[in-house]
């Protein structure tokens, strides 16, 4: 497990299209004290753009992890999920599933899609805090994601 001095920075794209579910996610980030780079992707079809660095997103920087809601508009978050999964370049990368939903047949597609882990959003903002961080500080301090291109 690494140590405080010894955490590397991570790129977060955030999938989200709740203007509220993203500020708070950007504040749990915030009061951790590791300087992740935390991007946000409003609907399904940003997020692609962002993944296969197209248009305004040509530049982006490739993410360590993503976390993905389900139901975005444009392109759903399964769809997301299954483009990812599905191309050799991207799979790679971790995919969190954070949703509103604890349906058992959302749960189980995420999983049949290859989602790395599947969160429900809890509806408390301290219980979210708490959810935010426990997913920073796994994929920061305890697992050791791949090496970027």
């Amino acid at each position: 497990m690494s140590t405080p001095d010894s955490i590397e920075p991570i790129t977060v794209l955030l999938v989200e299209d709740d203007p509220g579910d993203e500020l708070m996610t950007r504040e749990a980030f915030e009061h951790n004290k590791v300087g992740n780079a935390l991007h946000v992707a409003r609907d399904g079809a940003e997020a692609l753009d962002f993944l296969y660095r197209r248009g305004e997103y040509a530049d982006a920087p490739r993410p360590d992890l993503v976390l993905l809601d389900l139901n975005l508009p444009r392109r759903d978050g399964r769809e997301v999920l299954q483009e990812i999964k599905t191309d050799p370049d991207l799979a790679p990368i971790p995919v969190v599933v954070l949703t509103t939903s604890a349906a058992e047949e959302d749960i189980l597609r995420s999983y049949a899609l290859h989602a790395n882990a599947y969160v429900t959003k809890p509806v408390d903002f301290d219980q979210f805090i708490a959810a935010i961080r426990q997913i920073d500080d796994f994929f920061v301090t305890v697992v050791r994601l791949p090496t970027r291109p």
